[in-house]
């Protein structure tokens, strides 16, 4: 899967080290403890798409330039942001197969080092002087809070369809792919019709990733993952397979089949909650709609010519279609 990230970023790869030197030094502290845990979320990288797709939809319009660079690290800056506001929601302790923040300096802490970077991400937003790019982070910004909220709330209420769900997924997950493509093109060209085809195209990979996390969430195990599987069952979050499955089901039997899986999961037999969400076709259907969708994804990016910048935004879809994690 590494190699595959390094294929994405081999036209970008100076300026993923630029990006590198900008990132590090946005998040820079007086505060010696802030400091300490921006230097453990860092040891950890992650796959870092967002920044990728920044600086390949730049170059893809024109010539990547210092606003491209404070975009794409306010973009994982706030992605990161996220992740730590995140795992105190969910009561998580890994993240990346290393114990998350909340577990080692506790909920609090993790709040107000979240909240630090968001703050660090507006000042950052701050220096990009193009009003257009401001609005479409403001919106960004809303959207993330919505969507996670709004998983919330469904969960409480056990009320979702598929609708509902991508609704759901665009603004928590696909929103930040798609302002991560629109705000590199936006950076280095005017021309509307690529920025409205390269936002698409991130929309669309950002819903096609959540579906895969869905999938890893009944397939994967935590060695994998790098974070316990089975975790969105256990909140009562529910996944596209099982959307799907529930979708097909009358009043009784959906209530059943929801008590059915609820004692599986309080026992932890996770695999034979698996075996069931496989044999009802809830993994089939997310499958098919992870592939249409990626496909779809692709489209978006024929009106550009053929070069090393458009294949690796291909390459981006394929990654996701084969990642393990």
């Amino acid at each position: 899967m590494n190699k595959m990230l390094k294929e994405i970023s081999k036209p970008i790869e100076n300026q993923m080290n630029i990006f590198d030197k900008t990132f590090n030094n946005s998040l820079e502290s007086d505060v010696k403890i802030i400091n300490t845990i921006v230097k453990y979320i860092v040891r950890k990288k992650g796959k870092r798409l967002r920044p990728r797709l920044c600086l390949i939809s730049g170059q893809m319009c024109g010539e990547i330039n210092k606003n491209t660079h404070i975009i794409a690290s306010l973009l994982e800056i706030l992605h990161v942001a996220t992740l730590i506001h995140d795992d105190v929601v969910d009561d998580s302790y890994l993240r990346r197969g290393w114990p998350s923040i909340n577990k080692i300096w506790k909920n609090k802490l993790s709040i107000l080092v979240g909240d630090y970077l968001f703050s660090k991400a507006l000042i950052n937003m701050a220096r990009v002087n193009s009003i257009e790019s401001v609005k479409i982070l403001a919106n960004l910004a809303s959207r993330l809070s919505q969507g996670e909220i709004l998983q919330i709330e469904k969960a409480l209420s056990k009320n979702i369809n598929e609708d509902i769900y991508f609704k759901m997924i665009s603004d928590k997950t696909a929103s930040l792919f798609s302002a991560s493509c629109k705000l590199g093109a936006i950076t280095t060209t005017e021309d509307q019709v690529k920025i409205d085809a390269l936002s698409e195209f991130g929309e669309l990979l950002g819903q096609a990733f959540q579906i895969k996390d869905d999938l890893f969430d009944i397939l994967g195990s935590e060695s994998e993952l790098g974070k316990p599987s089975g975790y969105d069952l256990k909140k009562n979050m529910l996944t596209l397979p099982l959307i799907h499955i529930l979708s097909n089901k009358n009043k009784i039997p959906k209530k059943a089949f929801k008590l059915k899986l609820k004692l599986l999961e309080r026992t932890g037999r996770k695999k034979e909650i698996r075996k069931i969400i496989v044999n009802e076709g809830g993994v089939n259907y997310a499958e098919n709609k992870l592939i249409a969708i990626s496909d779809l994804a692709k489209s978006k990016l024929d009106l550009f010519e053929n070069s090393n910048l458009k294949e690796s935004l291909k390459l981006a879809l394929d990654f996701n279609l084969k990642r393990i994690s």
